[in-house]
């Protein structure tokens, strides 16, 4: 049997297999509601055959949001839609999960197809907060710095949003410490100048995550996993580094944090990148190999083979497809196939022959 259709169990969790749908943003929603659009998206992914369906960053705040167009879930209104879509999912056999996020300095801007550029404050854009008052990109408005008051609001709403998350009918939280946003923004020197105790040294840059990973796992079930997700590398001098990424793992694994999912990038702009198929996957086998916690390899993993690869070899416990589910929704039930797997069709489906 491939690696790739090996059941994987995290805590209370048995996921089917270890192919994950990777949040992706649809910049679909209206005041953070959920709709149709984010049914069928996750839903046919589900049907599909993958094991674990994580949603778009889901902001826990409004000023959290990167665009107005941004999935929430920051107040209880939210609730009902999300519920219909992990309702479905798991009617699938499948695991639905959420990522809670905070943009940070990247909120307030215009959703890609509508520029992708910043709105300004008086254009009816929004203030954002970051861990300095530096702006990501040249002619861009600066954050503000968050002082302590805003600190605590940032964990409270973690927080809430976790509870918000359990009445939805999550199964497994990510939080989102990479892609330069909020959190990230703290963990890499070339955004945190700050002097206080979240500032400066490798261990007050890693405050906020660990005390927002400590309020969401104490309100969190203790059968259900707790993801991080992050930017193993700045790729940029001065940065956050691979290393930073195996200690802070080391840190989180102390937490309660079931899984780290290694990305990269995003905190700076024009940071050289060198893309290519599984390009991450180096980082999520580090990180793993250094510290023992479950990794998530993420990044142009677009083949079955591939993919069966990187279990195979003990690179990551799961791989995360963000575009290849897009291309093919199905992407799982055509690895099965390809892999010499069972194909277990939706019932709906059993008609379909390859």
């Amino acid at each position: 049997m491939s690696h790739l259709f090996s059941p994987l169990t995290i805590r209370g969790i048995e996921l089917k297999n270890r192919i994950t749908v990777s949040p992706m943003c649809e910049y679909s929603s209206v005041d953070g509601f959920a709709n149709n659009w984010h049914l069928v998206h996750l839903g046919s992914m589900a049907v599909g055959g993958a094991a674990l369906v994580i949603t778009e960053a889901t902001a826990v705040s409004p000023e959290g949001r990167i665009t107005p167009d941004d999935l929430g879930i920051w107040k209880d209104e939210h609730i009902e839609q999300l519920q219909n879509i992990t309702g479905f999912i798991h009617q699938q056999g499948a695991i639905a999960g959420v990522q809670l996020a905070h943009a940070g300095r990247k909120a307030s801007h215009f959703s890609p197809w509508n520029g992708n550029v910043q709105i300004p404050l008086l254009s009816g854009g929004w203030q954002a907060v970051s861990a300095s008052d530096l702006a990501f990109a040249d002619g861009e408005e600066k954050p503000l710095e968050l002082d302590q008051e805003g600190v605590d609001k940032i964990k409270a709403d973690f927080k809430e949003a976790t509870y918000r998350a359990i009445k939805a009918g999550f199964k497994v939280i990510e939080l989102h410490a990479a892609h330069g946003y909020l959190i990230h923004q703290f963990l890499s020197p070339l955004s945190n100048h700050r002097t206080d105790e979240y500032g400066g040294s490798f261990e007050n840059r890693i405050r906020l995550l660990l005390e927002i990973t400590e309020v969401v796992r104490s309100a969190w079930p203790e059968e259900f996993p707790l993801f991080v997700r992050i930017s193993a590398t700045d790729w940029t001098p001065g940065g956050w580094t691979a290393d930073d990424s195996v200690q802070l793992a080391h840190r989180l694994k102390e937490q309660g944090v079931d899984l780290v999912d290694c990305s990269t990038g995003g905190n700076v702009p024009k940071a050289k990148i060198p893309v290519g198929p599984g390009y991450q996957v180096q980082f999520a086998e580090t990180v793993k190999k250094e510290t023992g916690i479950l990794t998530g390899a993420v990044g142009m993993i677009t083949d079955p083979e591939q993919a069966d690869q990187i279990i195979r070899n003990e690179q990551a416990d799961m791989v995360l497809l963000a575009r290849q589910h897009l291309r093919d929704p199905h992407f799982a039930l055509r690895a099965a196939h390809i892999l010499g797997h069972e194909v277990k069709w939706p019932v709906q489906y059993e008609r379909a022959k390859w």
